[in-house]
């Protein structure tokens, strides 16, 4: 990929580049379009990073279609797809792995240890592979761009991280490749995530800035829900993920299904 990447350089054109583990959907494709309205070459990469998912997640069933994928980003104009093998990415030995203390402590962090370090260090294989000028991601794993925000600041990268807003269905939840796990009961409970963050922006919009009276507004919707279980619901910043802030973030498992969502509540939430 580096010497594709060298070449359209040499060319005088900047590259673009939208890290993705496949299963692709109207989420990923808003990156994909906004990386073509900024950039001359739009690069994805389509990579199930096995570092990022721990004991007992779901890697191996994680969805894979890559000719669908192929065929999306085809009709959506894309120059390149790189999908490098496993092997490649880790070779027999490999052990170096990128740390971000700080922001990717808490909350995702706790919750799946080692997934930001496994995060952290693909994003920076994957750079390395692309020498893009732009990175795209999505404000629905908002914690993530926080870790690779830092990552790129404090390695020196010289890649903009460019974040594209969160994609909805219409009922309002996030678009996610693990939608295809819930059943019809756990798709209609899944709503109770934007309903939570919803009725937290219309609080927020009233006037209320108590964090600890925002939490209940999110736990109460989601308490209501009988399949919703809360891994967690916290009013944080959005740069270092520590409380008070005003980006509302939730985990929350409907059935086995885990779902993230957050919403910074200083907006007014659309979807």
């Amino acid at each position: 990929m580096i010497e594709a990447s060298r070449h359209w350089r040499r060319d005088g054109l900047d590259i673009g580049l939208v890290p993705t583990m496949g299963a692709l959907h109207a989420g990923h494709l808003s990156l994909v379009a906004e990386a073509r309205r900024e950039n001359r070459v739009v690069i994805v990469s389509i990579f199930v990073n096995p570092i990022q998912f721990g004991a007992g997640e779901d890697y191996s069933r994680y969805p894979r279609d890559l000719e669908r994928d192929a065929a999306l980003l085809r009709r959506a104009g894309v120059n390149a797809i790189y999908r490098p093998a496993v092997d490649v990415m880790y070779p027999p030995g490999s052990s170096t792995r990128v740390h971000v203390s700080g922001v990717a402590d808490p909350l995702e962090g706790a919750a799946r240890p080692g997934h930001f370090e496994g995060v952290a260090t693909v994003v920076t294989k994957l750079f390395a592979a692309v020498e893009p000028d732009r990175a795209y991601f999505g404000q629905k794993d908002a914690q993530q761009v926080a870790v690779v925000k830092r990552m790129t600041r404090d390695l020196d990268l010289r890649v903009e991280i460019c974040v594209v807003p969160t994609v909805r269905e219409p009922d309002g939840l996030a678009l996610s490749s693990r939608n295809a796990y819930l059943g019809p009961a756990e798709r209609k409970a899944a709503v109770c995530l934007s309903s939570a963050l919803r009725l937290a922006a219309e609080a927020y919009s009233s006037g209320e800035r108590r964090p600890e009276q925002l939490r209940k507004v999110l736990r109460a919707r989601l308490d209501a829900e009988p399949l919703a279980r809360v891994d967690y619901a916290e009013i944080v910043d959005p740069e270092s993920f520590q409380s008070p802030g005003t980006l509302a973030v939730l985990a929350v498992r409907i059935g086995s299904t885990r779902l993230i969502d957050n919403h910074e509540l200083t907006r007014p939430f659309q979807g």
